[in-house]
């Protein structure tokens, strides 16, 4: 297991786009700090300035390219045959994926630092009550753990769409399509009012849990879900999730 790992950050560490998505979610953060009013201040430093939507769209492409490229090029072969057993492929792949991604959400915490001293001034300070009673500098830092756990679900949902599509191309366009308009589905069924405590129970409705999380009044009417509710769900999920993802990879007939 710990060579596959170290296998893993090693095919990662050579990947140019790696060295370019901080500067590139950096971009995206100064964006958003640029197009959202005065207002918005105190929901930009809640959310690191929307990191959260900009993670997510980065490991969508990280996780679906982790398995589709090593398929279409049949580098997944060599792997195979090298490794004890499925599962450490499997697992390390995950844990490399889980790593970026807990390092891009305290590269978002650092960023936020820097830009609210430049944008925001002296006028809002870390100390500032904001949602749930709670300084925003507590605000942050549970938005961020809220979404590591949401973007877990992401990562395991990936993985499951990668070994049963290996076309690269189509396994990104797909998850981005089932993430994104899978939400706007789960919404649309549970505000028609019917069998909305079967449906609300549904996946795509536990993505929204960060979204939720800092905008608890506008996204409960949606979700009709708690936040504690939402958390156990997706942790459920992921579970799931992560569970079919390994039972493909394992019958896959790479062997």
């Amino acid at each position: 297991m710990i060579l596959n790992i170290k296998q893993e950050f090693y095919k990662q560490r050579h990947k140019r786009i790696i060295w370019f998505i901080p500067v590139i979610l950096l971009i995206l953060m100064i964006m958003a700090s640029c197009t959202l009013g005065y207002g918005e201040s105190k929901r930009l430093l809640m959310t690191c300035y929307d990191a959260p939507d900009w993670i997510m769209f980065i490991l969508v492409i990280i996780g679906s390219t982790m398995f589709s490229m090593e398929f279409q090029d049949n580098a997944i072969l060599t792997i195979l045959y090298k490794a004890s057993k499925k599962l450490d492929v499997y697992l390390s792949k995950y844990i490399v994926v889980i790593t970026y991604d807990c390092f891009l959400h305290a590269l978002a915490i650092i960023f936020t630092i820097g830009l609210k001293s430049i944008t925001l001034g002296t006028t809002i300070t870390w100390i500032t009550i904001y949602e749930y009673n709670q300084p925003i500098w507590l605000n942050m830092l549970n938005t961020m753990l809220i979404d590591l756990l949401t973007t877990m679900l992401i990562i395991s949902l990936v993985f499951l769409l990668s070994c049963l599509i290996t076309s690269n191309a189509i396994v990104i366009t797909t998850s981005f399509l089932v993430i994104f308009l899978g939400q706007a589905v789960s919404a649309n069924l549970l505000n028609l009012g019917k069998f909305v405590n079967v449906l609300k129970w549904n996946p795509l409705n536990m993505v929204s849990l960060t979204r939720q999380y800092y905008n608890f009044a506008m996204y409960y009417s949606t979700t009709h879900l708690e936040n504690v509710q939402i958390i156990l769900g997706t942790l459920v999920y992921l579970l799931i999730f992560f569970i079919l993802g390994y039972m493909i990879f394992r019958k896959s007939n790479y062997n």
